[in-house]
């Protein structure tokens, strides 16, 4: 639906790409088409001759005009109601009326220049011309849905005919029963996927736990196996980590868009009414599923009368309505895959390619980085990538911190609210921020002071300290043609920490059970 502009009268075309033998006049206000008295001429019925008006079409009787003139004088007459109808001090009004073969809601709004509003009941007199309308609009194919006008005060005048191009407002939508009788009273070659889909999915797409369990079973007794999804999406714990990533830029900006997290859970829905979501289950599972707008594939089922795609195929019985995207009660969903024993799997899904956009920006580390530097400014530094870069790697590694996050998006965002979304999704660091390399030299230093070292086999004044991933490594460097066996290292943790070791054992060695340890003290 693409709205006329507000600084004119747009003529009505009901041709919708179709043949249409009339173009228009150019835009002009409101009483230039209905003379001195708008009012006056809006009462007239439709096939009454026009008054005695200098401008000769208004001396031809409604037999006499084309179809579109009929609806353009039509539209006019409506918005010359309108003003009658206006509460004193008015400047704009938006009227909406939604039509069906037995339904008709109206939506009157009036504001003044102060922006306050006054919605005023439609009368008897509007709807009827507005029912008169949609008829002449079916002479010439099909006819609209919805009627929209925006009158100013001044009389200037636009209108816009909605065939369902975009989804309809919930208080203008009829139930489905409603437009099925409306088709058959004007059929129609095809209708837009989200609508047809609204009358005809029939909950085809709905996977109740008993009937997950019952179509399981009967793809295990026929030996039916599901797609392994090569190539299509990350491993499911590097997807997730980059989601929340994603999601925590979003917050950063205060963007109403993106993706956001809660436990176990992630949803997306993007600006072009594509979307999916994403569900962690125990066991190292998980389930990603949703709609890309107006798919190909839907519209072939619908408006084609083919049968849908087969999703759920070979779907273990786990994959159930809890944990699909809410499009399936609609009968919108396009896509679903599932991930267990480390790989993702998919019914009569299409390829990672073709959903791009119901997900977001994923695919790598890079792509990643990429879109959140784009989303905090047009040209990103060297500097502000290179921090991006490091977040996205904690992200991933599920150990951001604090620290991390006022480096990418400084003290402008609301940290706390980007890192609780983080600690949501389980990739903020667990416990202590790290601490400064002072103070890890420190506590090493009043380590050996306290256990007693001798000074002259482990000199304090010549301590280094290396940063690790949740901590520090502590040690007295060698020359290079040194050779030191079983050399004193001291590993100190974020918390404080000290665990004293040796280079018998390799750093790259001893850091996972580190690591794994300082996680133990804070999970």
């Amino acid at each position: 639906m693409t709205a006329a502009p507000d600084s004119g009268a747009a003529v009505p075309d009901f041709s919708a790409g179709k043949d249409a033998d009339y173009d228009g006049p150019e835009i002009h206000p409101l009483s230039a088409v209905l003379g001195e008295d708008p009012a006056q001429e809006a009462h007239e019925t439709p096939d009454a001759p026009a008054d005695s008006s200098p401008d000769v079409g208004f001396s031809m009787s409604a037999e006499e005009l084309d179809v579109p003139e009929r609806a353009r004088r039509l539209a006019h007459r409506i918005a010359a109601e309108l003003q009658e109808l206006a509460p004193e001090g008015w400047t704009r009004v938006r009227a909406a009326f939604a039509l069906a073969a037995s339904g008709q809601r109206s939506r009157i709004l009036y504001s003044d220049d102060d922006q306050r509003q006054a919605l005023v009941a439609s009368t008897d007199t509007i709807m009827g011309l507005v029912t008169t309308h949609r008829r002449l609009a079916a002479e010439l194919g099909d006819p609209w849905w919805r009627l929209e006008l925006v009158l100013t005060s001044e009389g200037a005048l636009s209108v816009d005919h909605d065939y369902g191009d975009d989804p309809f407002p919930d208080d203008q939508l009829f139930s489905p029963q409603e437009y099925l009788a409306d088709l058959d009273a004007f059929p129609r070659d095809s209708l837009p996927v989200w609508l047809a889909a609204y009358v005809g999915h029939d909950n085809r797409q709905s996977r109740t736990p008993r009937q997950a369990a019952t179509q399981a079973r009967a793809d295990r007794e026929s030996g039916y196996l599901p797609v392994v999804s090569e190539d299509d999406f990350p491993d499911f714990p590097l997807l997730w980590s980059r989601w929340a990533a994603i999601a925590a830029a979003f917050v950063a900006v205060g963007s109403e868009w993106g993706p956001r997290v809660l436990p176990s859970f992630g949803w997306f829905e993007g600006s072009r009414r594509s979307g999916s979501s994403l569900y962690e289950l125990p066991g190292g599972r998980a389930v990603l599923s949703g709609g890309v707008w107006n798919a190909p594939e839907l519209d072939v089922a619908y408006n084609g009368k083919t049968p849908l795609p087969r999703l759920y195929a070979g779907a273990p019985e786990w994959v159930a309505n809890p944990v699909l995207n809410t499009r399936a009660g609609g009968g919108l969903l396009s896509f679903c895959y599932w991930w267990e024993r480390g790989r993702w799997y998919r019914g009569e899904s299409p390829s990672a390619a073709d959903v791009a956009v119901a997900v977001p920006g994923i695919w790598t580390a890079a792509t990643v980085t990429d879109v959140i530097c784009d989303l905090l400014t047009e040209r990103p530094s060297e500097e502000l990538r290179s921090a991006v870069t490091s977040f996205v790697d904690a992200a991933q590694r599920r150990d951001v911190t604090h620290a991390q996050l006022y480096e990418v998006f400084g003290d402008a965002a609301d940290l706390d609210a980007v890192h609780y979304q983080l600690a949501l999704a389980g990739v903020a660091r667990l416990g202590p921020e790290p601490i400064p390399q002072s103070e890890a030299l420190e506590i090493v230093r009043h380590h050996l002071a306290t256990e007693g070292i001798d000074p002259s086999a482990f000199s304090p004044d010549q301590l280094r300290a290396d940063r690790l991933t949740v901590g520090w490594l502590v040690y007295v460097p060698v020359e290079p043609e040194e050779v030191v066996l079983d050399r004193a290292l001291f590993y100190v943790a974020d918390d404080g920490v000290v665990e004293a070791a040796t280079s018998s054992t390799p750093p790259s060695v001893y850091l996972s059970g580190f690591e794994q340890r300082f996680r133990q003290r804070h999970s």
